[in-house]
């Protein structure tokens, strides 16, 4: 059995973790406390299977973009303490409400993850539940100004910048890795975006930003994009626009996995 989970290796076969880099998920996961109220929210599975993946029961998953708390419920669902950080009150306030904190804790923060003294209060939070560090990190952020999340300037998918978006996003980066236990996960879900008809490899840029910090990259997992909002019911003109055009159509994400040393 691998340190990192509880994957029993003498039923390996039946083994509900995928191991393949292509990742077709159907639709989204609604069961639960998953709702899929909040735009912009990624589909239950992922954190799923990284947490089934990267983790043993009664560790900490950490999230510093908890959004509609996605990770949070799939932490609970399956054993494994959670702390997570939102820029938005009324985001954390619903998600603080709806966690349940009686067996596995689960910490919601409104704050900034890019400021020490956010992680200051995560830093307490860990001494105080006598736990030393976090086992995965799963960072889902906004995929720069793609959507528009709030209006606080601090925001990430505010910035007025590639460049700024990047700057701020390494900040997290750091402050997250400070917390994450050495030979421990952090991983990414990411996808590109277009502007002023130029593709933008937003998630290799993201990448990059990584690695620059030190983290080893371990896999590139490609998942498909179904059920995009802005393009529901719309494959039809998107498909006319493409092939008028010379771009092809956004259908992918990725999942990427990286190892601290």
């Amino acid at each position: 059995m691998p340190f990192f989970n509880d994957i029993n290796l003498n039923n390996w076969k039946e083994s509900e973790i995928w191991t393949d880099s292509l990742w077709i998920i159907d639709k989204r996961d609604k069961t639960g406390k998953h709702d899929g109220f909040y735009h912009g929210n990624f589909v239950p599975q992922i954190p799923r299977q990284l947490i089934l993946r990267y983790t043993k029961k009664g560790e900490v998953v950490f999230d510093p973009f908890v959004g509609s708390g996605t990770t949070a419920y799939e932490a609970e669902t399956h054993g494994r303490h959670f702390i997570g950080v939102d820029i938005q009150k009324n985001i954390t306030d619903q998600v603080r409400l709806k966690v349940d904190n009686d067996k596995y804790f689960s910490e919601i923060i409104t704050g900034d993850s890019t400021k020490d003294t956010t992680f200051s209060k995560i830093n307490k939070i860990l001494t105080d539940k006598k736990k030393k560090n976090v086992s995965l990190a799963i960072l889902h952020p906004p995929y720069a100004d793609i959507i528009k999340f709030s209006g606080l300037d601090a925001d990430l998918s505010n910035s007025k910048s590639l460049k700024e978006f990047l700057n701020s996003f390494s900040l997290v980066l750091k402050n997250t890795i400070s917390i994450l236990e050495n030979g421990r996960y952090l991983a990414i879900v990411i996808g590109d975006k277009y502007t002023n008809g130029q593709w933008i490899p937003l998630g290799f840029y993201c990448m990059n930003e990584v690695q620059k910090l030190g983290l080893t990259l371990k896999s590139i997992i490609i998942k498909n994009m179904e059920g995009n909002r802005a393009k529901q019911n719309k494959e039809g003109i998107w498909r006319y626009r493409a092939l008028s055009s010379d771009y092809y159509i956004f259908k992918h994400e990725y999942i990427m996995i990286f190892k601290k040393n």
